[in-house]
């Protein structure tokens, strides 16, 4: 069986993992493709593989500030594990890939199936709501820039390259500041030799570096990645 490269798949028993895999189907994601808005039925469950999203809170009915990042590590749809069938979160495509892609009737049958499938949510669930919890926080007390470093590391980490491409209004829909405090911020960046940014597309140059210039939210989500989903 070829490698799903998701790790939440990954993470499963050969039976469960073949049975998941059974039921998926691999898609292609493309860049800014919405998934779902908040609020909406469930329709599909998605595995990222080299693709990534971005999850968005809505302010009367208008998507306005990143609060996570799905990639190969975790799952859109882990709501469904707590028998609520309604999506939390507007869901946006930040990186383009293949994903795999279940019906939600399918995997719930295969939830209701598999203790390891729903033991291997519940820990990302958790994982989760500590990256929700620590976006709030970050938003509130940390600085633009050291915010700026955070996100391209998370965004990197799932790109899995050192090049990627972003705008700057794009960076100030995530982020949820103005476009002026992007462009400094990622001048501050780029003046200390720790990224490249032009016609928007960014190049980590220091990998080091930009985690020295971030702030201490990013070293507690790895933390709790590595903690709880080995």
């Amino acid at each position: 069986m070829a490698a799903t490269e998701n790790c939440l798949i990954e993470l499963l028993p050969r039976n469960d993992r073949r049975r998941v895999l059974g039921i998926a189907k691999h898609v292609q994601l493309t860049q800014a493709q919405v998934l779902c808005e908040s609020g909406e039925p469930t329709r599909y469950i998605y595995f990222p593989i080299d693709s990534f999203v971005s999850l968005v809170t809505s302010l009367e009915g208008k998507p306005v500030l990143e609060v996570g990042m799905v990639g190969r590590e975790g799952m859109l749809g882990a709501q469904v594990a707590l028998r609520v069938l309604t999506q939390p979160l507007h869901a946006v495509v930040q990186g383009a890939g293949g994903a795999w892609r279940v019906p939600i009737n399918a995997f719930r049958t295969e939830l209701a199936r598999s203790d390891a499938l729903q033991r291997a949510i519940n820990r990302y669930l958790y994982v989760l709501m500590g990256q929700f919890a620590s976006s709030a926080a970050c938003l509130r007390f940390h600085q633009i820039t050291p915010r700026l470093a955070r996100w391209l590391l998370l965004t990197q980490d799932r790109a899995h390259s050192a090049s990627f491409g972003v705008t700057h209004e794009f960076l100030a829909y995530m982020l949820g500041v103005r476009r002026v405090g992007i462009t400094t911020a990622a001048g501050t960046l780029q003046r200390k030799g720790l990224i490249e940014y032009a016609r928007g597309n960014v190049t980590v140059r220091n990998r080091r570096g930009l985690e020295a210039a971030t702030c201490s939210c990013y070293a507690t989500e790895q933390r709790a990645y590595a903690a709880l989903l080995p």
